[in-house]
């Protein structure tokens, strides 16, 4: 299904941004790392903000899967983790690579200052995942459903 896609791939703003948050995320989580009463609230307020951002594109990214689905066979694998052929190996790859960045980074922050403000770092991969799921719900490739004809008689 990739060799569908023309060069460049649909949708590389997305993945542009994606590895925006991620280096902002992970220059936060280490300057709240090593500079908690400094940096701490700066990489809480980043990770607030990438968290809305991401479940604001998850929320859009279901609504854009359902309207589809009226069309395509849209599973959830490939709607939200690009799974299935529904995105190039590249592109797919950039934006899970993106994602563990994102986890590895905050994980890390959270386990070196726990209960600080650096733990609500925690919250920020839902970037990663909304825009992946975001990039699903508009540019995925789905299988096209059958007609079914069973119901179309009934009135």
């Amino acid at each position: 299904m990739a060799e569908r896609y023309e060069d460049p791939h649909p949708g590389d703003g997305l993945v542009n941004l994606a590895f925006a948050g991620t280096g902002a995320l992970v220059g936060t989580s280490l300057a709240g790392s090593l500079l908690p009463d400094t940096f701490g609230i700066v990489h809480a307020i980043l990770a607030g903000l990438l968290f809305v951002v991401g479940t604001g594109a998850l929320l859009w990214a279901y609504a854009l899967g359902v309207s589809r689905s009226r069309a395509v066979v849209v599973t959830l694998a490939g709607l939200f983790f690009l799974a299935g052929g529904a995105a190039p190996p590249d592109t797919r790859q950039r934006f899970r690579v993106a994602l563990a960045v994102q986890v590895v980074a905050v994980v890390a922050a959270a386990a070196i200052r726990p209960f600080t403000e650096v733990a609500f770092g925690i919250l920020a991969p839902m970037f990663g995942l909304g825009l992946m799921a975001m990039w699903g719900g508009r540019y995925g490739l789905f299988a096209a459903k059958e007609a079914d004809h069973r119901g179309a008689s009934r009135s």
